[in-house]
């Protein structure tokens, strides 16, 4: 095929240049088709949440000093989970004029996002209706909890698969 050797390498070096041409072309398909979704730890994007790293660190020990907060829901369904968390001061005094906000949300993306409000309180503890998740598998349930000037993020990592475990 090649009878001049001074022929093949244009043509391997075509060949291979089309070659790296396809792979690209392949790759910006799948990237366009998977999308890397947007970290929303901290309930904010990561750019906010890494500029901002140091404030949120104090204000969670501040928040820390003052209040003790608890994550009363002890599994986390498919069908019917009520979040229940539990707020007093370090003195034990049940605080009842805490602002919850809630968010139930899969770790992959955030098109599931399930966004809890208007809780009841009695008692220092705070009780959100059940709620349906939409899918089975790993959820966080992540909290920003205000009391005046203080405030916390409170995230737990749960499985409705194994509804008996989740992390902090």
């Amino acid at each position: 095929m090649f009878k001049n050797p001074g022929t093949k390498w244009p043509v391997l070096i075509a060949v291979a240049t089309v070659i790296v041409i396809i792979f690209g072309v392949v790759t910006i398909k799948k990237a366009i088709d998977n999308p890397v979704e947007m970290s929303d730890y901290g309930m904010q994007n990561y750019h906010e949440y890494d500029r901002d790293a140091n404030e949120i660190i104090e204000a969670k020990i501040a928040f820390d000093k003052k209040y003790t907060i608890v994550l009363l829901t002890t599994q986390v369904t498919e069908k019917g989970t009520v979040i229940e968390y539990n707020l007093t001061d370090k003195a034990g005094k049940a605080v009842n004029d805490a602002k919850f906000t809630v968010i139930l949300t899969r770790p992959d993306n955030n098109k599931c996002d399930v966004n809890l409000s208007t809780p009841m309180v009695a008692e220092g503890k705070y009780t959100f209706g059940a709620v349906d998740l939409p899918k089975v598998g790993r959820w966080d349930i992540m909290a920003k909890v205000s009391v005046g000037n203080d405030q916390r993020y409170y995230n737990i990592k749960a499985d409705t698969r194994k509804p008996e475990t989740s992390e902090f």
